[in-house]
This record gives C-alpha cells, structure tokens and sequence, in this order.
C-alpha cells in the first residue's frame, strides 16, 4: 500500500504533460495541491478527476509575478503552508539562430527563467519563515549539452540549472532543497511551440516511436518529493534508452 503524502505541493505549468501527471499521481497519494496554468478549463478537469483530493487551481501566467505570488498566497492561506514549489511551465521554439526568432528567444527567456525565478522569489519568504521547503524545476537534458537549432533553449535550461544550484547553496542552512529534473525526449505538448511545422511534427514523431511518458518524469518527481528532509536531490537526468544526446 501507498503511504500517503501529507504535504502542501504548488504545481506552476500543471495543464498538460509533466505537470498534469505530478498532479495526478500527488493527487493519489493524498498531497493537498495547488495547480496553476494559463489554460483553467484544463485545471477544471484534472480537478473533477479527483473529487476525494484537496485540490485547488488557480489560472496564471508564469511570467507575471503578481500572479505567481496571488497563486502561492492563495495556497499558504488555504493550507497553512508550503512544503514544496514544482515550476513546470517551459516552451521550445527551437530554430537556427540564423533564423533569428527574436520574439521566441525573449518568450522563451520569460517562460523558461523568468518564470522560475519569480516562483522562487514569490515561495522563498514562506518557506524561509518555515525553516523547510522543497523548490524542483523542470529543466532538461539540453540544460547540460549543446546542440544545433538548440542554443537558445539550451541557454535557457542552463541558466535554470545555474540558479537552483545557486538557490541550493544559498538555502541549505534554511533546510530548503532544490532539485532540476532533466528530462530528454518526452511525450508532451512542447512540440507545439515550434514554429517550423515540419521541425515539431518530426519531433512529434520522434517523441511518440522512443520518447518517456508524462508519466515517467512524473514518477521521478514524486521520488524526489517524497525522500526525507535530510536527503536533498539535486538533479535527476532521465533519459529514453534510445536517445543520443
């Protein structure tokens, strides 16, 4: 049997793919949720699923801070406090440089950094106040190789790799911990964000015939959710076994 897991869990980016399964799966081990995304109808959903959970959602955008904080607020003044921050929210654009897709490099600087650091900014007064918490960012493989058509997204998973190992050593004493899961390829909607039609559909494909699951990330953070508070993982790599890089 599953023990259950008494702990307060903000899910940022909790529509679809890795968010969606976390909350699920944190939904059956009995985790008191906050889920958040721009695409409320989704959260409806996820939230009707599991009418016997303690689940509450809340639309935001990631790169607003004042909707990430209303989010956080929201579930410490329903739940007493905040054990754990999950920032998920992330798109990939990727295209050469040569191209230069500005728009997409500066959307992808506000999802895939901004949108984790104002969700540290908006959770670490609580869970300083607290002496405890857990902060985990989606990051990726790209996030500790480089590769072409890639560079602006893979700059924006490293800098998410650099500012949790940051926040890990500046909070440690805090008894905070941080943890990046790096997924390789994954089953999930991030093919969509591509403008290059023929690039997503490939990666779609490519994604479908030897990619993880949702579910399989999932699983890896709960794992990391779930271990004591004297154990701190720092970085979980999850690759397919058919993939390259």
């Amino acid at each position: 049997m599953t023990t259950p897991l008494d702990k307060v869990i903000v899910i940022m980016g909790a529509s679809s793919g890795i968010g969606e399964a976390t909350a699920k799966l944190l939904a059956e081990r009995g985790a008191k949720l906050m889920l958040a995304a721009r695409r409320e109808d989704r959260l409806k959903m996820i939230q009707a699923a599991y009418p016997q959970a303690d689940i509450l959602i809340k639309q935001a955008d990631v790169t607003d801070f004042a909707q990430v904080e209303a989010v956080v607020q929201e579930a410490h003044k329903a739940f007493g406090k905040v054990d754990v921050l999950f920032n998920n929210a992330g798109i990939m654009p990727t295209a050469p440089l040569a191209a230069g897709h500005r728009d997409d490099w500066k959307k992808m600087l506000d999802i895939n950094v901004m949108g984790v650091l104002n969700g540290i900014a908006a959770t670490l007064p609580i869970m300083e106040q607290q002496q405890a918490g857990h902060i985990i960012a989606t990051d990726s493989v790209a996030g500790h190789v480089v590769y072409p058509d890639s560079a602006v997204y893979c700059g924006t998973k490293f800098a998410v790799r650099a500012i949790m190992e940051g926040l890990r050593q500046e909070q440690r004493e805090n008894q905070i911990k941080s943890t990046i899961v790096s997924p390789g390829a994954v089953q999930t909607e991030l093919y969509t964000t591509i403008q290059d039609k023929e690039v997503g559909e490939s990666l779609r494909q490519a994604q479908q015939e030897w990619g993880l699951t949702s579910e399989d990330v999932a699983q890896a953070v709960v794992y990391a959710i779930d271990t004591p508070d004297r154990v701190s993982i720092s970085n979980l790599i999850i690759r397919p076994t058919q993939q390259q890089v």
